[in-house]
């Protein structure tokens, strides 16, 4: 297959083709196989990804739209998307772990579903800010800047509200968790020492006890600044086209796989 801008070279292909269930029935069972191979499947939606079209618009070198979408929602359902992140983000850099958020613009196309009573959408990660409708993508990054851990939240809410759950998914001990003042709750910092774990969190100004803070090793937070501008490359998370957290999310996987494999 002819290999186009933004679809995956041979190499990084083959890293997680065998990732992904066969395209054949095994031996001895019933079914057809597949119309589209698993690559023209994946490349179509890292094609939507990249470049936030709706489903219909795709090019028909991927596909019928329909079939890749089946393809998407049954990888979706079943885990494929968590399975490559994890698999391709299992050999991180431990020593220095950032933690930070980024929004999310919510496009109109992602409303529809009733309302809480905080005023958000009901089963979305979707939350109202100043500028608007938002979703925030919480992030660990690590030495290297490679993403770790991703966690989804209504725009509206604080980062330390979701830095435990986020942190829990990573296993921290031996490492230092680098983050803002945002992160410098008594609660988070008690989880990370109680995991085995340091940090570099500068105290809040009218903090009582104030804590010392490496400043060198503080300049690394830069790493998860940099994983969110390759992240948003990505129109479709630049902008959130999804209605379900899961369908979202799982372009968010999409996105930051393709980052691990460059």
């Amino acid at each position: 297959m002819e290999e186009r801008r933004y679809e995956l070279t041979s190499s990084e292909w083959n890293r997680i083709k065998r990732m992904l269930p066969p395209e054949h029935p095994k031996s001895g069972q019933r079914g057809r196989p597949a119309k589209y191979d698993n690559r023209r499947i994946i490349n179509g939606i890292l094609w939507l990804a990249r470049s936030g079209a709706p489903w219909r618009d795709l090019p028909e070198r991927y596909g019928k739209w329909q079939a890749v979408y089946a393809r998407f929602r049954l990888w979706k359902q079943r885990g494929i998307f968590e399975a490559i992140f994890a698999a391709l983000s299992a050999d991180a850099d431990m020593e220095n772990l950032s933690i930070d958020s980024t929004s999310c613009k919510v496009h109109q196309s992602a409303n529809g579903r009733g309302k809480t009573p905080e005023g958000g959408k009901k089963g979305q990660a979707i939350g109202m800010s100043r500028g608007g409708k938002n979703t925030k993508i919480h992030a660990i990054v690590d030495g290297l800047g490679n993403p770790l851990a991703l966690l989804l939240s209504p725009g509206n809410d604080h980062d330390s509200r979701h830095a435990v759950s986020l942190l829990g998914q990573a296993e921290i001990r031996g490492s230092n968790v680098i983050g803002d003042k945002a992160y410098g709750s008594q609660a988070i910092r008690e989880y990370i020492t109680s995991r085995e774990g340091s940090y570099t969190i500068p105290p809040k100004s009218d903090n009582p006890e104030p804590w010392f803070i490496d400043e060198h090793v503080y300049k690394e937070r830069h790493l998860v600044e940099c994983f969110f501008q390759k992240i948003k490359w990505f129109r479709r998370i630049f902008t959130r086209y999804d209605k379900l957290d899961a369908s979202f999310f799982a372009f968010v996987l999409v996105a930051a796989s393709v980052i691990l494999l460059k």
